[in-house]
């Protein structure tokens, strides 16, 4: 059996993106059997590893009440409480377990205490997925046995490593394409210090394409903001689109259409 790997970046509600890669792909026959996600690429491939439509995994990202005043953090470090969420997705993955999932499955997340990127790919499922989507700063960091987690990208926003050592190919999907810029967008000095870090986490990226088959990375995704909740659909469209270019491109040809 040919064993197909598919990675998902970070990159906040630009991840939908990755949703419209998934519709794509099964409509060119192509259907991943291990998911490596991390962030925003972890909800939806934890979705996706569970037998969720790519439809409904759209419908989720409309839906789930992300800035609901319930979910407000208190006594804890951040704005948001993410452990708040966990009933979200206990509708989805009622075993709460990495072993009941239809699709291997990789989560990484990044230990805030010790400074380690960790892989889970066994056990309690939930909490390991809503670590990985940990925005700092913005969502308090998530206890699991012991140890607190944040965002996964933190460490490693293209997280290819878990699947280069079982799948035959691997797929990309990267939704944090550098923007270009001008001298003049540089004007306070935090406008630095944010360009700095996206330079350094895209180079590490980039640095994996070539270890890809496929790999869709969309430039028209920088004009959206890390939450920007108001643009779902055409960032869907955006991934979905780019997929069907790079796809078409390889020579890849439409199978009988998915709805």
């Amino acid at each position: 059996m040919i064993h197909t790997g598919l990675v998902l970046s970070g990159g906040g509600i630009r991840g939908v993106a990755h949703i419209g890669v998934i519709k794509a792909l099964e409509e060119h026959g192509i259907y991943p059997t291990h998911i490596s996600g991390t962030s925003a690429g972890a909800i939806v491939g934890a979705l996706y590893a569970g037998g969720v439509h790519w439809a409904d995994i759209l419908e989720f990202f409309k839906v789930i009440p992300i800035f609901h005043a319930k979910k407000f953090a208190r006594r804890k470090p951040g704005f948001l409480d993410t452990e708040k969420f966990y009933d979200e997705f206990k509708k989805f993955f009622p075993d709460d377990a990495f072993e009941s999932l239809p699709k291997k499955l990789y989560i990484t997340a990044t230990d805030i205490i010790k400074g380690e990127l960790t892989i889970f790919d066994k056990g309690e499922l939930i909490k390991p997925v809503l670590a990985s989507a940990t925005f700092p700063g913005v969502f308090s960091p998530v206890d699991i046995n012991g140890s607190y987690y944040v965002d996964g990208g933190v460490l490693n926003n293209f997280p290819i490593e878990p699947l280069q050592t079982h799948c035959d190919n691997i797929i990309g999907s990267y939704v944090n394409a550098l923007k270009s810029i001008e001298i003049n967008d540089l004007k306070h000095s935090y406008n630095v210090l944010d360009r700095a870090y996206k330079i350094k986490s895209a180079s590490e990226s980039i640095a994996k394409f070539s270890d890809c088959e496929l790999i869709i990375s969309p430039e028209e995704l920088c004009e959206y903001a890390t939450f920007d909740m108001r643009s779902i659909d055409p960032i869907f469209e955006i991934g979905y689109n780019s997929a069907l270019d790079v796809l078409k491109a390889q020579g890849y040809s439409k199978q009988t259409p998915i709805n």
